[in-house]
């Protein structure tokens, strides 16, 4: 079993040994233009795990890294960009075509390269970090173009230039890649209206099964987790996805449910604040009527009172 438990990766300079990549010029980043080099990386046939922040790019869907998504195909022909936060196990042998050489960029970064800059505190913003391989930036060929440059800009900072002043140079260029990374993930939410909204349909079927008085009684409330397993998507896409379509993240879907729930139980029974705290799946009532108070700016009982004059 131990061989197949992930391997532990601490430094940057150990996963581009492993990779047979050239050495690093620092130890607390890399770029590599895989279009230059001569030999492709060698595949790791165990999953790891890394204590820096891994973005990929292919610039080709054809060639260093091919992988479809769970609900449709490619929103693009061309480029395809992957990010991983450290602590995240992930595996490098994505399908690859034969006789296509790989094509792309590896951008391998410690934290501490961050040290005392706002960027280090900002990349906990950035959810596509904890996003799958199977939910990729898909990116247009004007959009792959920008990237294609920042990683250029990165890369000849990197490579020419690597005194006190790199640190200051190269970061404002991550920010940038990361910024616009942001941005194509919107436009990517957007331009696959179809599916994403079918996603939304399903979504709004699994919150009516999950809070059917059999489940409740059950299961208890779903939690985000659940809801995003069930629908095989990670909890981090589908929040920024219904922001994105609707405004709000799949735990505000939850409570919205919940007093849609509560609101209906309310007016058509004559169950007790209490009584229909617990049917919802509230352990303590107090709880339940400090969430509704927050949604509806009412107590549940002054809600009941009103609705039935």
């Amino acid at each position: 079993m131990v061989g197949n438990l992930p391997r532990k990766i601490k430094s940057i300079r150990e996963l581009l040994q492993l990779r047979g990549l050239p050495d690093t010029r620092h130890a607390l980043i890399s770029v590599i233009n895989i279009t230059s080099l001569q030999v492709p990386p060698e595949r790791l046939d165990r999953a790891v795990i890394t204590d820096f922040y891994f973005i990929g790019m292919s610039n080709s869907t054809q060639s260093c890294v091919k992988m479809k998504n769970v609900h449709e195909g490619y929103d693009f022909d061309k480029g395809v960009m992957n990010f991983i936060a450290p602590g995240r196990v992930f595996s490098f042998n994505a399908d690859q075509v034969e006789g296509v050489n790989p094509s792309g960029w590896l951008l391998l970064l410690h934290p501490d390269f961050l040290w005392r800059h706002p960027l280090a505190l900002k990349m906990k913003q950035y959810e596509f970090f904890d996003y799958t391989v199977n939910e990729a930036l898909f990116l247009s060929d004007q959009e792959e173009q920008m990237i294609n440059n920042l990683f250029k800009s990165i890369e000849q900072e990197y490579l020419t230039h690597f005194d006190k002043f790199s640190q200051e140079i190269i970061i404002p260029f991550i920010e940038a890649l990361l910024g616009y990374a942001a941005r194509f993930y919107q436009r990517q939410f957007m331009t696959r209206k179809i599916p994403h909204h079918t996603i939304l349909n399903q979504l709004k079927a699994l919150l009516e099964k999950s809070f059917s008085q059999e489940m409740l009684a059950a299961k208890g409330i779903p939690t985000v987790k659940e809801i995003s397993s069930e629908l095989h998507i990670s909890p981090n896409y589908l929040s920024s996805l219904l922001k994105t379509l609707t405004g709000n993240s799949t735990q505000q879907h939850i409570q919205e449910k919940i007093i849609e729930k509560a609101k209906e139980k309310l007016i058509t029974t004559n169950l007790s604040v209490n009584e229909i705290a617990f049917e919802l799946g509230f352990e303590y009532s107090q709880s339940f009527s400090k969430l509704f108070k927050m949604k509806t700016q009412i107590s549940p009982r002054e809600f009941r009172r009103v609705g039935r004059l």
